[in-house]
């Protein structure tokens, strides 16, 4: 498949899957959409980085900033909590198949694949919550200096 319609069937089934696991949990149908676009925004970002030859940690924590920021935008737009979109959106980038591969593993017997398995569960999982981390950072130090700056060279 040519790299322009992978690019095209990932986007819109991020956005779908989205989109869907939204409507699972409830989300006002309201935020559908920018749900939708969430995740498709932190999904894609994981995706073209990880087609680059990025790590996958990377990926993924460059993917958890970009939905963290998004999320914090359609809040402000929609005025809603920043989560109702966050969490959405966090699905296409959940490790989900990869931890139903460690557990199948670890029922089959073999324990050194079940734990390395476990062990790349975690490393993206910690690299998402890193992600967030890294966006509420910069969301603070742009609320608290950048602002103040403007709010400085505008006096004079």
């Amino acid at each position: 498949m040519p790299l322009w319609l992978q690019f095209f069937a990932q986007a819109a089934l991020s956005f779908f899957a989205t989109m869907a696991f939204a409507l699972c949990i409830n989300v006002p149908r309201r935020a559908l959409i920018p749900c939708g676009w969430s995740g498709l925004l932190g999904w894609m970002v994981y995706w073209v980085l990880w087609q680059l030859g990025t790590g996958r940690m990377l990926a993924n924590a460059a993917g958890a900033v970009v939905l963290a920021f998004s999320g914090v935008l359609f809040a402000r737009h929609y005025k809603m909590p920043a989560i109702i979109f966050n969490i959405p959106g966090l699905f296409p980038l959940v490790p989900g198949a990869t931890a139903y591969q460690a557990v199948r593993e670890l029922v089959l017997g073999h324990i050194d694949e079940s734990m390395r398995l476990v062990v790349r569960v975690l490393l993206v999982a910690g690299s998402i919550a890193v992600g967030f981390m890294l966006a509420q950072l910069l969301g603070e130090f742009y609320s608290r200096y950048l602002r103040a700056r403007w709010r400085r060279r505008r006096r004079t």
